[in-house]
């Protein structure tokens, strides 16, 4: 089946601030044709005269199914005391909630122009069963928490279910995901390190979220995070962390060298009182800084389009400089960034012929992005969430005129509510 999406603004993320008008042909799976005028055939053609078209956006840190826990406990002192209301919820949940969080969460998503993310959960072979329906990719991490015993238990148990699950579909990628450095020991780190590295499998982990951690870190280990894990071999397998917003530079250049990614996740570090990310100064040391919006009980949405306009207006008044970072960076965190750190960069996150056609397409003729005085700077200062009009995932079409084309969100709505009063008289 080719699609030809005719007349569309280009934005294929390739070069710096570069777009064109054009066309682009979707043949099956993949994108066959990037330019100004296509001559060829087609079994559809759409007039994208009204839209802006981009790769789809690359939510590179989620808890996809914390859904369930959105605008819940909204108001702790600190990211530890928030984890102590929410460790003792997220005991209860069964394969149902999983579920059903997941698949509204992938609503959400979708319906905001994104087709990948990186999760860390839990039974994630239920996200992946809701990923399989929303029809977008999932990097989803078999996800480790405390001891060597329960390191294997995971590896054992939960990584077959989720190998099982994923059942050869190249949309499911799986990772490791140690959950933090004050969560696992050091001999858990290590295994899965191993493991990982066997498996050909990247590390997804938090990293430098609070002083409080890195206070700890050095009280324990005389080391900094980045350092302790790099001390411990961890770093000699492909890596990405989400928040790192105390880093020093001496870590950066150990993350440099290591070719370690750094996920900004700027709302939840923003509600739980964590710090600001000095993004800028991190791209200045040559990190890959890509953009997550971590899980909805933190955020509360899943957002890249809310997530983009608040890492550059923090970068800015962090900075006190409004060029500390452009609009173009800022939309190559959410795109091309995230697709280096999640080790996709060859499949997805620019518009280029051979590449998955994962698309999302722009209406620019509503009043938020009127008048289009600087592309850029719409689309991540102007943009709401309404503007997304059409998503493709490896062309496949999820998304037409802001509708759920592999979703009833209505339906979801109703289950979503329906396990939240369960899990409350748990």
């Amino acid at each position: 089946m080719k699609t030809l999406l005719k007349n569309v603004t280009v934005i294929p993320m390739t070069k710096k601030e570069y777009f064109f008008q054009g066309d682009i042909l979707i043949d099956d799976k993949k994108i066959a044709y990037v330019g100004p005028s296509y001559q060829g055939d087609a079994d559809i053609t759409k007039d994208c005269s009204s839209f802006i078209a981009l790769p789809s956006f690359v939510n590179a840190h989620t808890h996809l199914a914390m859904t369930l826990m959105r605008n819940y406990k909204d108001s702790q002192e600190n990211l530890q005391a928030w984890l102590a209301e929410i460790f003792p919820i997220e005991d209860k949940l069964n394969e149902d909630d999983i579920y059903y969080g997941s698949l509204n969460g992938l609503a959400e998503m979708i319906k905001s122009g994104t087709t990948t993310f990186a999760d860390m959960y839990f039974q994630q072979w239920k996200t992946i069963e809701a990923v399989k329906k929303a029809g977008v990719r999932g990097c989803i991490s078999v996800t480790f928490f405390g001891d060597e015993a329960e390191t294997d238990r995971r590896i054992n148990y939960n990584y077959k279910r989720i190998v099982e699950e994923k059942n050869g579909d190249d949309l499911i990628i799986c990772h490791s995901a140690p959950h933090a450095i004050y969560t696992c020991t050091k001999e858990t780190y290590q295994k899965v390190a191993k493991f990982s590295k066997d498996n050909g499998l990247y590390i997804n982990t938090h990293l430098s979220e609070t002083q409080k951690e890195v206070d700890d870190c050095i009280k324990q280990t005389g080391l900094r995070p980045a350092e302790y894990l790099d001390s411990i071999g961890v770093f000699d397998t492909p890596t990405y962390v989400a928040h790192g917003v105390f880093f020093s530079d001496e870590e950066l250049k150990i993350l440099k060298r290591k070719n370690v990614s750094v996920v900004h996740n700027p709302s939840s570090n923003c509600k739980l009182a964590s710090g600001i990310c000095p993004i800028s100064h991190y791209k200045k040391m040559g990190i890959n800084v890509a953009l997550g919006t971590d899980g909805a009980s933190s955020n509360n949405n899943l957002s890249m389009i809310k997530e983009m306009r608040l890492a550059a207006m923090l970068s800015t008044v962090s900075t006190m400089k409004p060029a500390s970072i452009t609009p173009y960076e800022i939309l190559e965190m959410a795109t091309i960034n995230g697709a280096k750190a999640l080790g996709l960069a060859d499949k997805i996150g620019t518009l280029e012929v051979g590449k998955d056609a994962d698309i999302v397409l722009i209406n620019k003729n509503i009043a938020e992005m009127t008048p289009l005085n600087n592309i850029f700077s719409a689309l991540v200062f102007s943009m709401p969430d309404r503007a997304v009009d059409s998503v493709y995932c490896q062309g496949k079409q999820l998304l037409e005129d802001g509708k759920l084309l592999t979703i009833d969100e209505e339906d979801v709505i109703k289950k979503i509510n329906k396990q939240w009063e369960d899990i409350l008289r748990r």
